[in-house]
């Protein structure tokens, strides 16, 4: 190899390097192209090892008390994106938010995963939201429109379909 095949080979390797780190909390161009399913979100969310990279949903916890039918003890993260909504009273999320909740029975062993992900013209009647739930391991129990998701989280509309706290 020559000087100049090292150099711009360098150069590459830093630049995917660079995408893969702003990957992690922020929306890439990739994203933008990503089409929502269970199986596509739960790689991301692994990939992205949420748990250890995203920040929880400011002014919660670790292990806050829940409602049903969530759990009695619940752990709420957000990516990047939802994170700079939040802070910055959006009023709604932008394209590529996820919300991730962790769902724990009252002896704090993990019950369920819950997640809203924002897709662009995936449901403009219903906030754009792409429902899922997930077994532990997970599996997928719910994903889509779920009905019975959108009809609850209606009842907070005007706060893009939140409850866990204000994007206004």
């Amino acid at each position: 190899m020559n000087r100049r095949m090292i150099v711009t080979a360098a150069i590459a390797a830093t630049a995917i390097a660079l995408a893969g780190c702003a990957g992690q909390q922020g929306q890439t161009a990739s994203d933008k192209q990503f089409q929502p399913s269970g199986k596509a979100i739960w790689a991301k969310m692994q990939n992205a090892d949420y748990t250890r990279n995203w920040s929880m949903w400011p002014g919660t916890q670790a292990l806050y008390k829940g409602n049903e039918p969530h759990g009695m003890l619940l752990t709420t993260y957000v990516n990047k994106p939802a994170l700079d909504a939040i802070r910055n009273k959006a009023g709604t999320m932008p394209d590529g938010a996820l919300v991730i909740k962790e769902n724990y029975m009252p002896d704090g062993k993990l019950a369920a995963i819950t997640v809203m992900y924002k897709a662009r013209n995936y449901n403009p009647s219903d906030g754009d939201w792409y429902w899922v739930k997930y077994e532990p391991d997970g599996r997928v129990d719910v994903e889509g429109k779920d009905p019975m998701c959108i009809a609850c989280h209606g009842a907070v509309k005007t706060n893009d379909y939140l409850f866990t706290g204000p994007v206004r």
